[in-house]
């Protein structure tokens, strides 16, 4: 697997070997200086020529080419597969993202909601020659320097017309689309690391915790100190998860527990509510472990995430990116609640577990066919 150097730990767990591809995502998010919007052009063009120089030679021998992640990074991959005469597919985590005429594209990163055009064609386009303003002459340039001609559609190009979307079709189903999408279900890994000691530990001394955590993206202004505060108001032992914003509580009872990376899949079977951020992956474990949710939204899918947590009667999708004590206090008043708990063990017996599975067979079928279509 190419991926940035942050991911070699878990990938050696599961025992798949590890290409780094660029450099910490965690050191360039969460550095002295965290990129700027005006940051963003550079960062693409960075993205686009890291992928060619590092993955062309990763890729060779490859049968398939399975990419998700940033657009420019896609379409620099999709490049070498093309390059190479590999076949190549995207994938999406979130519906939303997926191109469509008949629902209006999210605004770019930084940017409010365009209120000025109601057409979704309109919107959809204003944002695909954005890209391209952004980095299609960084693609073009090294394209022509591998021999490939230009690329003028970049949406087209780095999505194509046969996308897969790794979602579960209960929490985050496929829209309306003219394209060719195929919903495989999330891509859930089986988790059998136990909980650390301490953890196992915590949760034998007392009743289920709620746990809180803001995963590798941004957490809100004094986070932690908010959430214990709300919780502890609920007569609720707390978890923290510390993740990539550093999440600290504000003092040492003994009713906070400060934990690193931990198995959600175990865990969060094990709480009472989880509050966090809604990105893809932690929503998608939090509904297949059952447990109510507060979703805080932050950036680009999580609202979406946040929604849909509500519209299932799952959780509560809070307003607003950062909480306080008694916003975030009324939000846990409904997910603590026993008919929101009922709810959620409901869903969670509807979440596809076989999506990953369903994907790998469409691949090796994907492969199958271009292994004959070369002998031919």
């Amino acid at each position: 697997m190419c991926a940035p150097p942050d991911c070699a730990e878990r990938l050696a767990e599961a025992g798949v070997p590890l290409v780094p591809v660029g450099t910490s995502m965690r050191a360039k998010l969460h550095g002295k200086r965290p990129p700027s919007l005006e940051d963003v052009p550079r960062l693409d063009a960075e993205a686009i020529a890291t992928q060619l120089d590092q993955v062309l030679p990763a890729a060779e021998g490859c049968e398939v080419m399975v990419v998700s992640g940033v657009l420019s990074a896609a379409v620099a991959v999709r490049s070498v597969a093309e390059k190479l005469g590999i076949p190549y597919v995207y994938v999406f985590y979130c519906p939303i993202y997926v191109p469509s005429p008949y629902y209006p594209p999210p605004p770019p990163l930084g940017e409010q909601p365009a209120r000025d055009v109601t057409d979704n064609r309109v919107l959809w386009d204003r944002n695909n020659q954005g890209a391209y303003q952004r980095f299609g002459a960084a693609l073009n340039s090294r394209r022509a320097s591998i021999g490939l001609p230009p690329v003028d559609d970049i949406f087209s190009y780095g999505y194509t017309d046969r996308p897969f979307l790794a979602a579960d079709p209960v929490l985050a189903p496929l829209q309306r689309t003219d394209l060719d999408v195929v919903q495989t279900g999330a891509w859930i890994m089986p988790d059998e690391r136990p909980l650390p000691a301490e953890v196992e530990a915590f949760l034998e001394a007392g009743p289920p915790p709620v746990h809180v955590e803001f995963g590798s993206g941004p957490a809100p202004t004094d986070a932690a100190r908010v959430a214990i505060e709300a919780i502890r108001a609920h007569g609720h032992r707390v978890i923290v998860s510390r993740g990539w914003a550093g999440l600290a509580p504000p003092d040492d009872r003994s009713d906070c527990l400060t934990v690193g990376e931990v198995n959600h899949q175990v865990l969060f079977g094990r709480v009472a509510a989880v509050v966090h951020a809604g990105s893809a992956g932690i929503t998608t474990a939090v509904t297949r472990a059952g447990a109510p949710q507060v979703v805080v939204p932050q950036m680009t899918d999580q609202p979406y995430h946040a929604g849909r947590v509500a519209e299932l009667g799952i959780g509560v999708a809070h307003d607003g990116r950062v909480p306080t004590v008694e916003s975030l206090s009324a939000a846990l008043t409904t997910a603590l609640a026993p008919e929101t708990r009922a709810r959620a063990i409901d869903v969670a017996g509807k979440i596809r577990a076989d999506g990953a599975a369903v994907a790998a067979k469409l691949l090796l079928d994907t492969a199958a066919g271009a292994g004959r279509n070369r002998t031919e």
